[in-house]
């Protein structure tokens, strides 16, 4: 791998996976300001983890795959755990997780198969901030997130966005298997 594996932007998506099972203990708990908090934390990581990797000049294959599924283990656990508690819907939750997992599929394969690590296509980082902005909106009693559908918007813009990005992810996986040019 290039690049050094402990550097501070894949501490910050490291991070941000040992922050899930907090968030889930907090939240469920009833401690909503804690569990507000260690969200925000969460998803200001996902941010800083990518600018400060730039920033520092510290971009390494390591952190391209452990961005992405520190965003695709955050999505899933929380998802799954909106899931149980009746606040998400079935088909929402199966959709983008199996989503997730064909996409770290198809990484794999291309990083196995044609020695190629991809990137995180625009679309998708998008798909993230939707399902993030989605959960925010979940988490936090404000009376303007109660007072208008919110949730229902934000769950719809993410299902949308996650489609498309995933249509993107397995043309791109399809060129890079072909030998195309998979530039996006």
């Amino acid at each position: 791998m290039e690049g050094r594996i402990f550097n501070l932007p894949n501490s910050l998506s490291f991070l941000r996976i040992v922050l899930i099972p907090w968030f889930l203990y907090y939240f469920h708990t009833g401690h909503l300001k804690t569990a507000i908090v260690i969200m925000i934390v969460a998803v200001l990581t996902d941010w800083f983890d990518g600018q400060t990797a730039r920033w520092t000049n510290e971009v390494s294959e390591m952190g391209k795959i452990l961005d992405p599924l520190a965003d695709k283990l955050c999505l899933a656990s929380v998802a799954v755990y909106f899931l149980w508690i009746g606040e998400l819907p079935l088909w929402f939750v199966l959709f983008a997780v199996f989503r997730d997992i064909m996409i770290f599929i198809g990484a794999g394969y291309v990083k196995f198969r044609h020695s190629v690590v991809t990137t995180s296509l625009w679309p998708g980082k998008w798909a993230v901030g939707f399902v993030s902005m989605m959960f925010i909106v979940m988490v936090w009693p404000h009376p303007f997130f109660r007072q208008y559908p919110l949730k229902e918007f934000f769950l719809y813009l993410a299902t949308v966005m996650l489609l498309y990005s995933f249509v993107l992810y397995c043309v791109r996986f399809y060129r890079i298997h072909k030998g195309l040019d998979y530039s996006a």
